[in-house]
């Protein structure tokens, strides 16, 4: 590799819109040459590659909307809120812990579709689907007006739209393959939203400095509110731009956006006042029991993630990642097969480096102080900009054919770690479920050992079931986790057996239970213990071992006491 790069400055001519400038100066005298772009013409692909990527495309979207588990936990909690009339939502979301934008979302969504487990994720696949298009022109924008973040390398118009074509082809086929996005996408949750979100907020972000004004100030406002109101850790990433926008408003090299940039976020925090009070309430009633906050690790464990988890695949397509974060950083193109190295790193990426790993270190210093955890599923407000890095890794390569070769590795990595999600379960909801609907009869009591078991379960249990939860004798459909530890505590097992023995009044007690939930200690044993005493005790479905590389996984035994 070429490690001599001595420090280039732009003249102070201004660069036009086209990203066409001046030459670029040594700081011993004029510049003798200027880095060669990157060859695309591989990005101007014969038919044959052209066909192959859009099968690629083709089979990205398929993934988006294809998984055969029920589903787990929070997926039909999220559901069972989303169902409720609207004016519901609110006060049941204080009880849950999230704001109410995808819940608004997909209320109206299963109005027109249905409460299937299909219909329900599909919202989510439909935001991973727009998201390609999106992600496409966000990092087109980025590589075509690289002097946006960049301060070295002025391009002519056509050099700049050849860089944009790479770098928008590269984002674009690393996240319609991603692993990470795969499974978010197919989830009925919020993170496809967050996803969509995170990648438009570079889009806007983008506008914004290259056209400063009222326009891109409240594209970028919309997309900061939109991110407030869909995921807390978005708090995190809009203290993190903001102190960005406030630094470049007093030194940096384009105050005029900035001070844009400064008044739509600001602007945004001030949209999200009113749902303040329900965050605070939620901040000091619900929380995440079952998990420690993480340390510092926990930024490496993020990006091993975001290739797949622990699986073959994933280990390999980190191991890729991490090499084109680390090209991004300091790598750019020089010539056929080398690449110039500047250890101070590249202006543009280290913005886009300090915006997602500022966000991940707030993150565990908030998580640390306040007690909550730190969910892979959370990062996935910088995971557009992460796959932004790596494409920036792809375009330092100056090589067409040795990149296309590294994408191609990528991508394949990417969907061998994703296939599976087509497959795998996240829950034995569906067995326990059916082996209920085919077992109990109305009026059978069935029990739920943590209650977080109850709403995965129930929403496929027949109707005419007596089903209570542990530990607040609630009906299954809603946990409240307002001060759950507290709960737990005061929570008597015993009582509890006692409470669905009387139900049950001689017929058969069903115990849906998984031990080790944190809080819980033995208390789910217990009640299974105490239901035994007067009953003879019968497995009839046994906990099975986790098939999933990622980290959600809802085991759980069903037993059944019938009288002696």
């Amino acid at each position: 590799m070429h490690l001599d790069n001595p420090r280039l400055r732009r003249s102070e001519v201004p660069i036009g819109d086209n990203g066409a400038g001046p030459a670029l100066e040594d700081e011993r005298g004029p510049a003798q040459a200027v880095a060669p772009e990157p060859d695309s013409a591989g990005w101007l692909p014969p038919r044959w590659l052209a066909v192959v990527v859009g099968l690629l495309l083709v089979g990205a979207v398929v993934l988006r909307f294809v998984t055969r588990s029920p589903l787990w936990l929070d997926e039909a909690l999220t559901v069972n809120i989303s169902s409720r009339p609207l004016d519901q939502i609110p006060h049941l979301l204080s009880h849950d812990g999230a704001p109410p934008l995808f819940y608004v979302l997909l209320h109206f969504w299963m109005k027109a579709f249905g409460t299937s487990d299909v219909a329900t994720r599909s919202l989510a696949g439909l935001f991973g689907v727009i998201n390609l298009p999106v992600g496409w022109l966000a990092a087109y924008r980025i590589g075509s007006r690289w002097w946006a973040l960049e301060e070295m390398d002025p391009l002519t118009a056509e050099a700049a739209r050849r860089r944009g074509r790479v770098a928008a082809w590269a984002a674009t086929l690393l996240l319609a393959s991603s692993p990470f996005a795969i499974y978010y996408d197919t989830e009925a949750r919020m993170y496809g939203l967050v996803l969509l979100l995170g990648t438009l907020g570079v889009l806007a972000v983008t506008s914004l400095l290259a056209r400063p004004g009222l326009r891109s100030a409240l594209f970028v406002f919309l997309v900061a509110t939109c991110l407030l109101y869909t995921h807390y850790w978005a708090l995190y990433l809009w203290g993190i731009a903001g102190l960005g926008a406030l630094w470049c408003a007093w030194k940096g090299p384009r105050p005029k956006a900035a001070r844009y940039m400064v008044g739509a976020l600001t602007a945004a925090g001030l949209a999200f006042l009113p749902w303040f009070p329900t965050f605070w309430f939620q901040y000091h009633h619900t929380g995440t029991p079952w998990a420690a906050p993480a340390n510092y690790t926990a930024i490496v464990f993020t990006f091993t993630q975001f290739a797949g988890g622990d699986s073959d695949a994933g280990r390999a397509l980190a191991l890729v990642l991490f090499a084109l974060a680390l090209l991004a950083l300091f790598g750019a193109p020089l010539r056929d097969r080398f690449v110039e190295l500047d250890l101070r790193s590249r202006p543009g990426v280290r913005l886009v480096t300090a915006a997602v790993i500022g966000t991940l270190l707030v993150a565990i210093v908030a998580g640390q102080i306040s007690g909550s955890t730190f969910a892979d599923r959370y990062t996935s407000v910088v995971a557009f900009p992460a796959i932004l890095i790596f494409g920036y890794g792809l375009a330092a390569i100056g090589d067409a054919k040795i990149r296309q070769g590294v994408l191609a590795l990528a991508v394949l990595f990417g969907f061998a770690a994703s296939i599976p999600n087509a497959m795998i379960l996240r829950t034995q909801a569906g067995e326990v479920a059916a082996a209920l609907n085919a077992q109990a009869k109305p009026g059978d009591v069935v029990g739920y050992c943590p209650d977080q078991l109850g709403p995965s379960v129930s929403r496929l249990a027949k109707a005419g079931l007596v089903q209570i939860t542990f530990p607040r004798d609630a009906p299954p459909q809603i946990v409240d986790w307002v001060n759950y530890k507290a709960v737990i505590a005061r929570a008597s097992p015993y009582k509890y057996a006692r409470l669905l023995e009387q139900k049950a009044a001689g017929r058969p007690v069903y115990l849906v239970m998984a031990p080790g939930y944190e809080g819980f200690g033995n208390d789910c044993q217990d009640i299974a213990i105490d239901l035994a005493r007067n009953r003879s005790e019968k497995t009839v479905v046994p906990a099975k071992p986790s098939d999933t590389p990622f980290e959600i996984y809802e085991g759980m035994t069903l037993l059944r006491f019938a009288p002696k």
